[in-house]
């Protein structure tokens, strides 16, 4: 044997050989010892006679294996529910809304009771709530990462009044209409202002992701009409949030006993310090990303981080985890590159796992059944017209005030009739804060999931895809919003 080897043998002996005996010695050692005597935990004790005492009838400790087996087939009906929809020319994102109502109550708990009791017990549903949770958090992160106020500022006053009359022509129906449902679907622990307030902000809201994703479907991007509607969701989605977050906080207050003017001041002192102190420092990512051409591991874990604890800090506050992330999303620098490369980071975990969980949970939420007999589904029919009426019809008359065509005020009024996740997310709130009784809650899940499907047969109808077509290259230039009268200097709408 060559010196060499004999080095190695001796080394491998010291440092692998050696140690696996001690550790040996010690397990065998350990056996012997004897821990002190515990009560069993309180779900151990209380199990009924001849339950067996495993690790999985603790609810603190899920069944693995029944997570696992959900989050398989919830990723695999999402996406095979997707693919069809896709291919009937919809959002894949419509299909997944769809795919998590047919895994809930309404579907497969009444075709096979027995299968989804199995699937969805209902003991696991708080981790899955927790799971989707995450990925909501991460995709309010990315949504307000999407918005850039410097970009709105260029469509002038046009795209402000487009955008606020599209949410108070559904905030004034939605008040017309709770005036009539307000006694037939609450209760006494939710008041009026703040049930017809919430009904507003659902139906208002328009899906900045889902109608970017459309346009882009379309090459439409680059058009007056997708300019515009893009920057009428985005004022949507910031006005929308700023709204339910008075709604969240009013109804919080009066059940909790920390004042109202404690939130909003608490509200606005974290707005001061995250856009005179913390916005600054944000801009340390764009800069290590413009050196290096990417973020190192502990500085996406640094930005995640800061992501949650914004969340927290508004959670603290009386409102949501979410309007933290999506404050954070805001604050966040604006390069084009650099966003790209933060939504690539976080888009394949949060858009193809968590999202899909977040689908399912609120299909598990929704029980189409509920919506039983003749009078709910007028209810129903209801809800479902004025939110098409005050979102459509309201955006289509500000866009002809404001020297948009007739046609192309039409397919504005389709896009922003787009409600998809950004509904379920709001719907899912008003549910948690129990401002809408399960009933309406499925109604309204109804509504958005009709809205989100007509945007594009619509679309299509109004403004079809061969008259926007022969614009695009004229319109690549620029946002040629003078030509439609929506310059920010000359528009009648400033």
């Amino acid at each position: 044997m060559s010196k060499t080897s004999r080095n190695f043998v001796v080394a491998y002996v010291l440092l692998v050989g050696i140690p696996i005996l001690a550790l040996v010695g010690m397990l065998r050692w350990g056996n012997s010892l004897t821990a002190p005597v515990s009560a069993p935990p309180a779900p151990f004790a209380q199990a009924a006679p001849g339950t067996p005492a495993t690790p999985y009838s603790n609810p603190i400790m899920p069944n693995l294996f029944v997570l696992v087996l959900q989050i398989a087939v919830i990723l695999a009906i999402c996406r095979i529910v997707g693919m069809v929809f896709r291919w009937i020319h919809q959002p894949r994102v419509v299909g997944e809304m769809f795919a998590g109502i047919l895994l809930g109550p309404s579907f497969l708990g009444w075709m096979s009771p027995g299968i989804s009791n199995y699937l969805f017990p209902a003991t696991s549903l708080g981790f899955l709530s927790a799971l989707s949770q995450i990925g909501i958090i991460i995709f309010m992160f990315l949504v307000g990462l999407g918005i850039n106020p410097k970009e709105l500022k260029s469509h002038g006053h046009a795209a402000v009044l487009i955008s606020h009359v599209s949410i108070t022509a559904p905030f004034v129906l939605a008040g017309l209409l709770s005036l009539y449902l307000y006694p037939k679907l609450s209760d006494s622990s939710v008041s009026f202002t703040s049930f017809a307030l919430f009904m507003g902000a659902a139906m208002s809201v328009t899906a900045f992701p889902v109608l970017a994703r459309i346009l882009n479907d379309r090459d439409l991007l680059s058009t007056p009409l997708g300019t515009v509607s893009i920057a009428c969701a985005a004022v949507d989605d910031i006005t929308g949030w700023c709204i339910l977050a008075y709604i969240v906080a009013l109804i919080h207050a009066a059940h909790e006993s920390k004042p109202l003017w404690m939130t909003f001041a608490g509200l606005l002192g974290i707005g001061l310090v995250g856009v005179y102190v913390l916005r600054p420092l944000l801009q340390n990512f764009e800069r290590l990303y413009s050196q290096r051409g990417e973020l190192s591991e502990s500085m996406r874990a640094l930005l995640l981080f800061l992501v949650l604890v914004a969340a927290l800090a508004t959670q603290w506050l009386g409102l949501h985890l979410l309007f933290g992330a999506f404050l954070m999303g805001a604050l966040m620098p604006k390069d084009h590159k650099f966003i790209r490369y933060i939504v690539d980071r976080c888009e394949t975990v949060t858009v193809t796992l968590l999202l899909p969980l977040f689908f399912a949970f609120t299909g598990l939420r929704t029980n189409i059944g509920l919506v039983n007999g003749r009078e709910m589904w007028i209810f129903c029919g209801l809800i479902i017209g004025c939110a098409i009426l005050g979102k459509l019809g309201g955006s289509m008359a500000a866009g002809v005030l404001s020297g948009m065509s007739v046609r192309e005020s039409a397919g504005l009024g389709a896009l922003m009739n787009t409600r998809g996740l950004m509904a379920l997310v709001i719907l899912d709130i008003g549910l948690d804060i129990k401002v809408i009784s399960p009933a309406l809650f499925s109604m309204m899940v109804l509504m958005a999931l009709v809205t989100t499907f007509l945007t594009t047969p619509l679309l299509e109808i109004v403004c079809p895809e061969r008259v926007f077509r022969a614009r695009v290259v004229q319109a690549s230039s620029g946002p040629e919003l003078a030509s439609m009268g929506l310059d920010s200097g000359n528009s009648s709408a400033a």
